[in-house]
Formats: C-alpha cells, structure tokens, sequence
C-alpha cells in the first residue's frame, strides 16, 4: 500500500476479518522522494524503534544510505502493516546535525576529542571516585531503545564489575508498572497475553491506554476486527474523547487519580453479578476472600461520586467484563502515570483471575510497555531488575547469576533493593553520586519538575556521561558527550510487549566516529580492567551475536528463557516469542496456560510489595501466604491523588503522547512529515473549561502550577471537564529555530511533580493541579488581564457529550 497521504490517514485502509480469522497481510511502505523500488540495492531485516509494537519490517538502502522501509508480510506482529513513524522516523538518523565526534568539556565549553582522550578521562574518573567513596559514587540511567545485547552488557558491567546498585532506566518513567504490576499478581514479569488474542476476544478492555495513537499497528488490528463479522465490544477508560473512546461500546472517562476506586466498582459487579469463575479461583488463586471484602465497599453508586462518572456507565462496564466469554485486557500510562499506579494495574489483573480468563485464545493481559526495548531492559536486568527475571531477595537466584558471571555473589550489590531512576536523582542533588552515565535518554526534558532537573544535572561536582546520537538538551550539560551509532547503523535484537523478539540488522554505517552502544560499553569494561574471579575478562564477548549468546546460557531455566533462539533462527522470517526453549522450539504464544504460575517462592522474581506503602513483603510472609506458587490476587483501597485541584489551580493537568512523535522528538522531530503534523505544543481544554476561561481555538494559554508554566495554543475538544492536556514531547529545541532555552516553557514536565507510585517508583504525571489563562488571541492580540480563576468542576456535572 503507497503512503502518500499517511500522516492523515493514520491507520490506513481496512481489510476485515472475523473472529477466530487471520488477520490478512497488508504490506506499507516509503521510499525516498525520487527512488524507485527497482533502485534499491539492498533490503535490511529491521523492527521499529519509536515504539514497543514491534512492526516488522525491511530498510531499503541505496549508495549507503537508508532511502525507506516496507514492511514484513510474515510477521507476526505487523503482518506487513506499518505506522506513520515506521513509515517516517528513519530519516531522523541521517540528520545533518548527528554527533559525529566525541565531545569533553574543557574550559566551560564541548569541545571535539578522540575516543582515547574521552574514554581516558571517564576512566580516570570512574577510578578516582571508586577509591574515594567506592562504588555509591557512580551511577547509571540508560533508556528503552537501544538493543538486548547492550543492556546485558551495560547490566554486568554496572553490577558485576562496577558494582553499584544504581541502575536504572528511564523506562521507570513509562512502564515500571507494567512488570511491577506483573510480579504482584503473578510472581514474575512478562506479559501473559498474545496479539493474537485480538483475533479470538469478544471484549477488549483498554484502561488508560490510547493505543490508536501509541501502537498504530495494534490499533489496525482491532480496526480490522471491528470492520468484520462478529466484532468484540470495546471498553474505554480514558478521560480524552481518543480515537479508542469514539470506538467504544463504553466509554469511561473518570477523574484523574480515581482508577483504583473506578476498578474497585467493576470488581464489585462482576462478584455481585455472579460473573466470578468460583472453580478457576479456588484452584489457581491466593487472596481473593479480602479482594471480595474490599471491593464490597465500593458500588457503582458509591465510585460514581468519586470518579465522576454515571453510575448506569460503571453497571455497563462491569456487565461487558462480566459477560465476556473471552475478554482480552490492555493497560497503560493512564493507570502507570498515577499515585496509585501499581494498585489499579492489579486490580486489571485481578479482573481477568476472577474471570479465569488468562492463558488462552483472546484471554490475555497486556500490562502495555510505552518504548521499544523496553522489556528487555527488565529482562537484562539494565533497569534495577535482576538479570533473567531473577529475584534480589532470594540468595539462590544472586549465586545463579553470579555462576554465569563467573564472579562471587558478593560482588554482585543484593543487600538493599535497587535504586529506582527518581532515588538516583536525589542521589545526584545531595551529591552521594558523584558521576552518572546516561545513555539514550533525555532526563533534561523527560523527568518531572524539570527546573529542578536541570539544577541537579547541572551541579559543578557531578561528572556527567551522555550517550546518544544528537546533542540534547541533556547532553549540552554533560561533561562528556560519547556519540552512538543508531537504530539501522548497528546490529541486535529486541522484544516487543507480547514477547516477540526481533533482530534489526546493521544497514549502513553510522556518521564520523560514532560507535555502536556495545562497542562503547565493552571498551569502557575493558579500559577498566574488569575481571572476573579467574583473572579473565569479566565481559568476554566483542560482538553483538557473542553478547546475545551469553544472554541465551543467562536466561536459560528462567521465565524469559531465549536458550532456543539464534541469530540464524531470527533471521528471515517471523520474530518469535520467548519462552523459545528445546521443548518449545516455535516460541510460546500465551504464559500461565492451565493456570501455572512463575510464582513459588523457589522461582519467583518478587516476593511483592504493600500496594499503598511499597514496603516489601519479606520471604517468610509470602512462602506463608503463596506455598504453592499460586496466582496472587492483591486488594487495595482508593486514596485521593496526592496534589488536588484548589482554588488558585483548580484543574487537573495529564500529560501523554502524540502519534506524530516519540518522547523528547530527538528522532522524530527530524522526520520532516512527523514534525510537520506536530510542529508545537498545544493544550487540550473542554468545551466547559474554555467557555469559563474565556479560550477559544487558537488561543495563546498559559498552564501554570505549583512548578512552573508552559504557554501553548488551544484546542477545544471534547475532554472532560476539569481536566487539562499537555503532550510531553516538546523541549527546548526545534528543526527551524534551534535551540530555544529562553523562551516560556513549552515543556510539559516544567509543570509536573516529583513524587511516585509507592511499589513501581514510577514518577506522576496525570495528577498535577494547574491553571490555565489566556496570553493572547488566535490571531496574536494579547489579553487584557488575566480571567478570573474558577471554582473546581464540581461532581457529576460530566456529561455524555464530554467525556
């Protein structure tokens, strides 16, 4: 299918298809202005990078460069099909304005080095400081975009040879909920459903997951299933009118920070309907007599007064859920993004225990990641988790790992949990790490409250690393700049949300000097002298198909086990998912078939936390409470969000992304069609809140809180009530004007606050308090004075038409 029109025509055309039918190929494609299919010389196997689908596809290369892509007809993810950014975001790489050189900061300015005199002087340092303070001092904040083969790198290199325990990535920020919420249920992470589970499902339940714009292709998926005979109902818990919301059989849309209460009533009609799998739960199951206890407290009549929501909608809700006889679930940074994330992610989980509904065709959980690589940092262990999903608290697990390390296991920092991506930043402004490396992220505009980030990264006493492709905002703060190869100029393999694993091979060479990530992390474990505790090298691979071997014997036996995938096996033809084992050759469709759980306090990767507190549960407690290695079903109670709506701010601001670009825009606002779709920020306000504030479309406003400000223009739509939108990506650099820094905010995190979920640590960004004023007209006319502040929207005065 040609692209021309693609950025407008999002999802492209429809080819319906029945349940329990395969979904048919469809193959997109791109090419550069002026390139025939007939030129290109070559076409290179690759996945996408800017976001966690995992769409399938080839690059096309012509005279060394990359001059599109088309996608892989027998994947199956994608089946062919590919996103505006898929489509797109590949030109972003071959930007003018690439870090070609390494850069060290001399005098106050970056200047251009080589890699001796940069490598050099992180040495020095890193040894400077191990002998000063020891291995406290230096810490490490990576992404979820570069490949599998770094992370496990970066994970043995941070653990076992450095040995510091603060390591995290910036994954924290978007989707530590996802596997924390996987290992309070179910002892482990890893996703249980399938992609394919949108082919069997009769009800498909999205809560705080706008997948039309953050997965395309998935999206598509459904479309085509919608399009067709016997199409699932859709349930939409989002406080936007989405693509997802105008689709829905029932549309949701509560206050922000009311999820917990919200799901608390759907589990309350589902037990009261006598929708309850009584069987399936006393066989698989721990814990369900308090979650019965719990939710008792909280009828639709009751939650209706909390959320803000109809009463007969929750009743709808919670008959949809009930009645399914194959009810496929998706969770994302609605729920992640809020002071109970954890919480209410669980109780999605515990919807689908109730209902015995996991581990077969179009019964799935998908707790959604929001980047492309994002699991396998959990995997590798380059987030804070234990490498191969295994479990700090247990000393057999550190022995294991340590055996495949070939180090001792005191070497490898277990004696307190793993500092969390928030913690290492308070780390950092309390001057306890004196060094940080960060690698494919831009904490500059990615973190909240980001006037405090910038005085934390900018301190004299911390020696900061960036890794990265372009100059970020992150990286003018650094001290030094390590340019990296990118997606297509290097080789390896990654994961997508439903455990598809892709390998993406090199296409073209990268710019200048520029090296692969894992050339760059291999050459600093080297430079070191890192041993392990034979006197050999600790990091004894040079290439990325070395690195994915030892990643295979290291998650051999445990839940992600990749001991049955290759290169070889990986290149061709489908990605495949793990497990990928001698007794499952083929890869493994759905976890938890038969209600088998990664949950015995043997196996398990978590023993689980306090919902509300985050303290965690200690082994004897769990082998008390879960002997068996059951399915645990975890209750909880609302609490109101921790900043609420007042009369100086009396909205509430949510952030969230665009389809058009992915994070801080470092690639896709280099992808002219992306950039012009979305070339600024803007603010979403309901038709309620623009008539009181006196907007209008086309505005210039002003969204202020507690923290800052950010000046954006107005769209009047139909979000609820009391609620403000921001989209995230937008920083302080553009493509046409450059680097803006004394300008207003435009950067949504100016406004949010540093504060997190009490089990996942990860960061709010959905319960801020603001205000908002007019600056100006559409038409540029400044407003007279600011409108005078409105009181809070005050309960049930949501109605149909705005949600």
């Amino acid at each position: 299918m040609p692209t021309e029109d693609r950025i407008s025509d999002i999802w492209g055309e429809r080819t319906p298809y029945a349940r329990g039918g395969r979904w048919p190929t469809r193959v997109d494609s791109h090419l550069a202005p002026g390139v025939e299919e007939t030129e290109v010389e070559n076409w290179v196997q690759s996945a996408s990078t800017l976001h966690s689908n995992g769409d399938a596809f080839d690059i096309a290369v012509r005279d060394g460069r990359i001059v599109g892509v088309r996608g892989r007809p027998d994947d199956r993810v994608n089946h062919g099909r590919l996103g505006p950014k898929d489509l797109f975001g590949w030109q972003a790489i071959q930007s003018g304005d690439r870090l070609t050189h390494p850069l060290l900061r001399r005098h106050g300015e970056l200047v251009e080095c080589s890699w001796d005199e940069a490598m050099e002087a992180l040495v020095r340092r890193t040894r400077e400081l191990l002998d000063e303070q020891g291995p406290s001092a230096v810490g490490f904040y990576t992404t979820g975009q570069l490949f599998l083969e770094e992370y496990y790198t970066l994970a043995l290199v941070a653990h076992g040879g450095i040995r510091t325990n603060h390591v995290d990535g910036n994954t924290r920020l978007c989707t530590a909920t996802a596997a924390e919420a996987l290992k309070q249920s179910f002892g482990c992470d890893g996703q249980p459903g399938s992609y394919t589970d949108v082919d069997h499902a009769d009800v498909i339940a999205l809560f705080g997951h706008n997948v039309a714009e953050t997965q395309t292709v998935l999206w598509m998926r459904i479309l085509d299933r919608l399009a067709g005979d016997d199409p699932p109902a859709i349930l939409c818990v989002d406080p936007r009118p989405t693509p997802v919301a105008r689709a829905a059989t029932v549309h949701l849309a509560p206050r922000p920070g009311t999820n917990v209460a919200l799901m608390n009533a759907l589990l309350h009609e589902v037990i009261a309907r006598g929708d309850v799998d009584e069987q399936w739960v006393r066989a698989h199951t721990v814990g369900y007599d308090d979650l019965e206890k719990t939710v008792g407290r909280y009828s639709p009549d009751v939650v209706s007064t909390i959320c803000d929501v109809p009463a007969a909608d929750i009743r709808a809700a919670g008959r949809l859920v009930g009645e399914a006889t194959a009810l496929l679930s998706t969770v994302l940074q609605g729920f992640y993004q809020s002071h109970q994330a954890t919480a209410a992610a669980v109780q999605v989980n515990n919807l689908h225990l109730l209902r015995g509904m996991i581990g077969r065709p179009g019964c799935g959980i998908l707790q959604m990641n929001g980047q492309p690589t994002a699991e396998n940092t959990r995997e590798c262990g380059a987030d804070g988790d234990m490498a191969g999903f295994r479990n700090w608290s247990n000393t057999d697990h550190v022995a294991d790992l340590a055996r495949v390390w070939n180090i001792e296991p005191a070497q490898i920092p277990h004696a307190t949990p793993p500092t969390h991506a928030m913690q290492i930043m308070r780390y950092v402004e309390d001057g306890s790490i004196r060094l940080l490396w960060v690698s494919g992220t831009n904490p500059a505009v990615s973190m909240p409250e980001l006037a405090r980030m910038r005085s934390i990264l900018s301190q004299e006493r911390l020696f900061l690393v960036v890794q990265d492709i372009f100059l970020t905002e992150t990286a003018q703060l650094a001290d030094i700049v390590l340019p990296a190869a990118a997606w297509g100029e290097k080789t390896g393999a990654f994961t997508n949300v439903d455990r598809t694993v892709h390998l993406s091979e090199k296409a073209v060479e990268p710019p200048g000097q520029a090296r692969p990530d894992l050339d760059i992390f291999v050459d600093f474990a080297r430079r070191m002298d890192l041993r392990d505790k034979d006197g050999g090298p600790l990091v004894t691979w040079s290439t990325p198909e070395e690195a994915f071997d030892a990643w295979r014997e290291c998650s051999r036996g445990r839940p992600c086990d990749y001991s049955g995938l290759s290169y070889d096996k990986l290149r061709g033809g489908s990605g495949v998912q793990w497990p990928c084992t001698e007794e499952a050759p083929d890869g493994t469709e759905r976890l938890y078939d038969g209600g088998v759980f990664w949950a015995s306090p043997e196996d398990c990767e978590s023993y689980g936390r306090d919902l509300e507190t985050g303290a965690p549960v200690e082994e004897q407690e769990y082998r008390a409470l879960n002997p068996y290695g059951r399915a645990i079903i975890k209750a909880a109670d609302y609490r109101p969000a921790h900043e609420l709506p007042d009369e100086e701010h009396p909205l509430q601001l949510i952030t969230g992304r665009t389809v058009y670009h992915f994070h801080t825009r470092t690639r896709t606002g280099r992808a002219p069609e992306l950039q012009a779709a979305a070339p600024d920020v803007w603010v979403e306000v309901s038709i309620h809140d623009a008539a009181v504030h006196g907007l209008r479309e086309g505005d210039l406003a002003e969204v202020r809180t507690r923290r800052g400000e950010v000046r954006a223009r107005v769209r009047v739509c139909g979000i609820r009530p009391g609620v403000v939108f921001l989209p995230f990506h937008y920083g302080y650099w553009d493509t046409e004007a450059g680097w803006r820094p004394g300008e207003h905010g435009r950067a949504a995190n100016e406004l949010t606050l540093t504060d997190w979920d009490p089990a996942s640590k990860q960061p709010i960004f959905k319960t801020a308090a603001c205000s908002v004023r007019k600056v100006s007209d559409g038409d540029g006319t400044p407003s007279p004075a600011p409108h005078a502040t409105a009181p809070p929207v005050p309960a049930g005065s949501t109605t149909g038409a705005d949600r």
